[in-house]
């Protein structure tokens, strides 16, 4: 117990002394994380905490979802929800065909092991996304956009993950039974995270203490993840839904006293947030880079640089033909945000979940993780380190700014 405390101190140490040096170099924050991770690793300092599944689906996801989620405003979202249930749903599936297709006839690779590996990897992970845009600057619709649907997107990737694993083990599903999953993994998730945040709201409503406030929240976001993945519903959309009722309908008691003490807990309750997700993204890119480090990319090049061009190529068929729709509508997205969607399509630690949640006997289990690892790199150090020099260059900061 004493040496997870004192692990634990160490790697928040790091992460405070990497958030300093980035921000004077000018660095995205992610980026140091992994290269201190890599570097613990060569130093051989031991990390007895490892990335899996339940760690980050159990610990990291809830808080990181409720604290993007307090800061979307419904309207906002109503507005655009089109456009981002097209991109979550639709959108996943054409980039995962194209990943699918791309490494079943380049490399032989059966449709199966292609197949799990091409949905695993479509979806765009929330917890790099939302850390890279904020860290950016970034605000306005093409923000709403990225971030919106790296929150949704999750729901078609873990059904389309579940049933492909199933059918590899011999069940049969019919286009029925996957529709009805996954309309039951978005409906129960949603409905979770309402009835989580609908009772938060309720009974903050009667104090006005913001450390109580603080509590509340947190058994929220955990509450109503762990509340949708007990039915097997999406957890990421229960945290999602459960922080717009309490970002979009914060609890006014009789006794909070003045507009400007109200305020004051607002902007309390977001400092706490902003920190837990600070710790949060810490600790998982930390342990990020300290597993790259331990990964053999090497031996598996041309499928590595094959699979890194699969994934940008199916994220440009999904985005670009799909926002086409809305051409000349309310809706339509410039062709400079449709940029950024593309690039701004980041992987991380969901796409690392699912491929850790593979099952041990699964054939080429540890090449789909390596190749997952191999994709989150290029995230982090090509697409983190160029996104917010194209942002300026496409003039989306010098816009959302003014």
């Amino acid at each position: 117990m004493a040496t997870d405390i004192t692990q634990l101190g160490l790697l928040l140490f790091v992460s405070a002394l990497v958030a300093m040096l980035t921000r004077r170099l000018r660095l995205p924050y992610t980026v140091g994380l992994v290269l201190a991770g890599i570097g613990l690793h060569l130093a051989q300092v031991r990390i007895d905490l490892q990335l899996s599944r339940d760690l980050i689906f159990s610990l990291f996801l809830p808080p990181l979802i409720f604290e993007a989620a307090l800061c979307l405003r419904w309207t906002e979202l109503r507005r655009d929800l089109p456009v981002v249930t097209l991109l979550a749903t639709v959108g996943v599936m054409l980039a995962a065909a194209v990943t699918t297709a791309g490494m079943h006839y380049g490399f032989s690779w059966s449709w199966g092991s292609a197949g799990v590996f091409g949905i695993l990897i479509a979806a765009t992970d929330p917890v790099s996304v939302i850390a890279t845009f904020k860290e950016a600057g970034v605000h306005g619709r093409v923000r709403l956009l990225i971030e919106s649907e790296s929150l949704l997107n999750d729901a078609t990737a873990a059904v389309a993950f579940v049933s492909a694993l199933a059918l590899l083990a011999g069940a049969t599903a019919s286009p029925g039974a996957i529709a009805a999953t996954l309309l039951l993994a978005v409906g129960g998730g949603i409905a979770a995270g309402l009835l989580a945040g609908w009772a938060l709201v309720l009974l903050a409503g009667r104090s006005n203490d913001h450390l109580v406030e603080f509590t509340l929240t947190t058994l929220a976001a955990y509450g109503a993840f762990f509340l949708a993945e007990h039915f097997h519903c999406s957890g990421v959309l229960a945290a999602l839904a459960a922080g717009l009722v309490v970002g979009n309908r914060r609890p006014r008691s009789a006794s909070s006293g003045t507009p400007a003490s109200a305020a004051t807990r607002d902007h309390s309750l977001e400092i706490f947030w902003e920190y837990v997700a600070f710790l949060a993204n810490s600790l998982i890119f930390l342990l990020i880079g300290a597993q790259l480090a331990q990964q053999h990319f090497a031996e598996l090049w041309a499928p590595i640089l094959a699979a890194i061009a699969l994934v940008t190529l199916g994220r440009a068929l999904a985005i670009y033909p799909l926002c086409a729709l809305f051409a000349g509508s309310r809706l339509q997205v410039p062709r400079s945000q449709q940029h950024v969607l593309v690039w701004g399509g980041l992987r991380g630690a969901l796409a690392l979940a699912l491929a850790l949640a593979l099952p041990a006997d699964m054939p080429d289990r540890e090449t789909l993780i390596t190749l997952t690892y191999s994709v989150v790199v290029f995230s982090v150090f090509v697409q983190g380190l160029t996104i917010t020099p194209l942002l300026r260059r496409l003039g989306e900061i010098a816009t959302t700014h003014d």
